[in-house]
């Protein structure tokens, strides 16, 4: 015959909860007061909560977010999600303030020892320009594109790579030369150039890379009449690119397309990208919303700093929808990481597979 339970004692539960939430004692230090053992002690803590005895409230300071980074980075299996607060008056203000908890989070996780790699673009450069210094022993910032644009732009990559470097108390690491080159030949020379060979030799080591992301739209190189062929952001949206990463552009899914620019890009390859430990996509702005949300969907993307905004727009599409179906998605995943960004794009014929790292915790988000 079952042994009926006995009637949880709510004095008890009163007396423990006292104890801890309004007296600051220890588990331990209750336990020793009151007799009973610290396992118990934690059993009766959890009960209160669970009975109602005990209710606790976060209220958060004003311009936090903190539902809305949960929810995204349950929705895409993410480490860490920064939901910046901005004034949507004032839409020239956002990449600074994206800079600005960019710059935060790399002072917080930075070690001793990291390689860290800097992409580059307006967002990246607000990081760095909004960084503060702080020394870590032993860090290692690495170029991880060729310079894009004239060598006197702002954003061009090599200079925020010093920058950041003697912010940290590091070493730069620069890829001294250009993004996009003129054919394959060009780029292959280059590669044996031994001071491009030193930062390639790099791109293996890192512990974490900074990037920016771009939509096709609001991409510089589509634009700038220089870095790519006239003709180029056509060709683009009938392949379905909806945006790219470090010059490797993904379509609406987030997999990695082939395009005839591959071969011309001088910086880190799909497949390093795949297995850096850390990916931190700096990045916000309503005409980036599709090329986020694709990134999202690939799985390459560990860690997204963006505005309120763009997170609120990211988080009102990833609403279950009746009609999807996990069982049918044609992009199986294992772990997270879609294998295009383990093993290169393939166009719209890639044969898709299982990978070697995050998943999306909710399929219905993608």
């Amino acid at each position: 015959m079952a042994r009926p339970r006995s009637r949880p004692d709510l004095h008890l539960l009163s007396k423990v909860s006292t104890l801890y939430y309004l007296r600051d004692h220890t588990q331990q230090q209750i336990a020793d007061r009151l007799h009973i053992s610290r396992p118990k002690v934690s059993r009766l803590l959890q009960e209160a909560q669970d009975r109602g005895i005990v209710r606790i409230t976060l209220t958060p300071p004003a311009g936090l977010h903190l539902e809305l980074e949960s929810a995204l980075e349950t929705a895409f299996g993410l480490e860490e999600v920064q939901v910046v607060d901005v004034d949507p008056d004032h839409p020239e203000t956002v990449n600074r303030q994206i800079g600005a908890s960019a710059a935060n989070y790399l002072s917080r996780t930075l070690q001793p020892g990291d390689v860290v790699g800097l992409g580059w673009g307006s967002t990246l450069k607000a990081m760095v320009e909004a960084m503060s210094p702080v020394s870590v022993h032993g860090t290692v910032v690495v170029q991880t594109l060729g310079g894009v644009g004239a060598p006197d732009s702002e954003v061009y990559a090599g200079r925020l790579v010093r920058r950041l470097a003697d912010l940290v108390g590091g070493t730069a690491v620069l890829l001294p030369a250009p993004g996009i080159v003129g054919t394959a030949e060009v780029r292959d020379a280059l590669r044996n150039d031994h001071h491009v060979r030193l930062a390639l030799q790099q791109f293996d080591s890192l512990d974490t890379v900074f990037v920016g992301l771009s939509s096709l739209e609001s991409s510089p190189v589509l634009h700038d009449g220089r870095s790519l062929p006239a003709g180029s952001y056509e060709e683009l949206k009938q392949l379905g690119a909806v945006g790219h990463l470090a010059l490797h552009f993904y379509d609406a899914s987030g997999s990695p397309l082939q395009t005839p620019f591959d071969d011309r890009v001088l910086g880190i390859s799909v497949e390093q990208l795949a297995r850096v430990k850390r990916v931190v996509a700096v990045a916000g702005g309503m005409e980036k919303v599709e090329a986020i949300l694709a990134a999202l969907r690939g799985g390459i993307l560990d860690v997204l700093i963006t505005d309120r905004i763009t997170a609120e727009a990211l988080g009102d599409r990833t609403a279950p929808r009746p009609e999807f179906e996990p069982e049918a998605s044609p992009f199986p995943l294992e772990r997270g990481r879609r294998v295009g960004w383990a093993v290169g794009g393939q166009g719209h014929d890639r044969a898709k597979g299982a990978s070697a790292r995050r998943r999306p915790r909710d399929p219905q988000a993608v």
